[in-house]
């Protein structure tokens, strides 16, 4: 059998999508950002509803200003790993303030968010070891259990009494780690954890916590989901991306010391990746300046996500258990989503299209998301374009 062959039937399989040929296939379209709430896209302006600039920082004069000094000084790129020659006073810089920002003694740089958890669940987890993931875990941590050499067991979403009895079913000898995102990225849920903790620690597991989505958005000071629970102590270690509200790439492992020199030696997504560039830890520093110094920001992109959260629910929108600025509206029907997704567009906004298995089967979504720099004028526009749409496909 030909190595390609799976590739020329998924090309076909392709080419034949419905999606496609009714000209609603809602991937790779190119947009060009114009500002933090909209973008050109097929040469018109269009409402950005589909981005995880929950801050808006990506266009703020400091982080941007930041950048290009940075690039000036430092230049385009590293050239390196950070283990050899690729670690600059910036990247130091930047793990000292984000691990007193988080409440963690120390933390580690990777390169992108999704390194980030391949790294740290990678290096962990062996074949004395067993990862306890929830079903709604974002691919990065299934995929760093799974590359491991330990064993990999899923528990029902946000489902504490059935992580329980998985955990006790487990074999005392092994070494156990609960993973779980803060927020979650299809649904807007908030991850149950206090209650995680109280489960893995009567079981004598460890508890991760990705806040890729929580930092900057959960929390009195926007450091995530510990914060928000007031258990910051309690989790043993914090991962996030840069990608979200800090509005650049890259992302960061938070913990103990001992656990941070030890995935500094043996996380190989760390050891064999070229370091963030000096322009992303820049933007970051600056990002996370901006964070503590203008909590505004953070007020209102709450406000913004009360108004979308019950304009939605009132509409009588199926929004899941959202309870963050990630608004899952669940249509169902993949087609039916992929219809909805373009006549949007041709509204003049844009929004992500969710289906199987970024889903699971049956629950197909427009995945709205909103940031701080949104005005009430662009959400009041999104809810009655979204009406209107949604009573011409009979949705509502």
């Amino acid at each position: 059998m030909d190595l390609f062959e799976k590739c020329s039937q998924f090309d076909k399989f392709l080419r034949s999508y419905e999606a496609i040929k009714q000209g609603c296939y809602p991937y790779f379209v190119p947009n060009r950002a114009i500002n933090p709430s909209e973008s050109i896209i097929e040469g018109e302006k269009k409402i950005m509803i589909g981005s995880n600039n929950y801050l808006g920082l990506t266009h703020h004069p400091k982080v941007l200003e930041a950048a290009a000094e940075a690039v000036k000084k430092y230049g385009s790129g590293c050239t390196g790993s950070r283990f050899l020659n690729g670690t600059l006073d910036l990247h130091v810089e930047l793990e000292e303030r984000l691990a007193e920002f988080v409440g963690k003694p120390a933390t580690l740089l990777f390169s992108t968010g999704y390194q980030t958890n391949l790294g740290v669940l990678h290096a962990l987890l062996d074949r004395r070891s067993t990862a306890f993931l929830d079903a709604d875990s974002h691919a990065c941590i299934v995929d760093g259990a799974m590359v491991s050499f330990g064993k990999m067991t899923r528990f029902k979403h946000n489902d504490v009494d059935d992580l329980k009895a998985k955990l006790n079913l487990a074999d005392e000898k092994t070494a156990k780690l609960v993973a779980t995102d803060g927020v979650f990225s299809m649904s807007g849920a908030v991850a149950k954890l206090p209650e995680l903790l109280a489960a893995s620690e009567s079981n004598g597991a460890r508890i991760m916590v990705d806040d890729a989505h929580s930092i900057g958005v959960l929390g009195d000071t926007g450091a995530g989901t510990a914060e928000h629970f007031g258990v910051t102590d309690q989790v043993d270690i914090i991962t996030a991306t840069f990608s979200k509200s800090f509005g650049s790439i890259g992302g960061f492992a938070a913990g103990d010391p001992s656990v941070i020199n030890y995935l500094k030696h043996n996380s190989r997504s760390f050891i064999f990746s070229a370091s963030p560039p000096a322009s992303a830890a820049a933007t970051v520093l600056a990002a996370l300046t901006v964070i503590q110094s203008e909590p505004e920001r953070r007020e209102q992109l709450w406000r913004n996500t009360k108004m979308m959260l019950e304009g939605f629910r009132t509409l009588g929108f199926n929004i899941g258990e959202s309870e963050t600025p990630i608004v899952p509206v669940i249509i169902g029907d993949d087609l039916r989503t992929f219809m909805f997704w373009r006549a949007l567009l041709d509204a003049g906004i844009f929004v992500n299209a969710a289906v199987s298995p970024a889903v699971p089967p049956g629950t197909a979504r427009l995945r709205t998301s909103y940031t701080a720099a949104h005005t009430e004028s662009q959400l009041s526009y999104v809810l009655e374009t979204f009406e209107k749409i949604g009573k011409k496909l009979g949705v509502l």
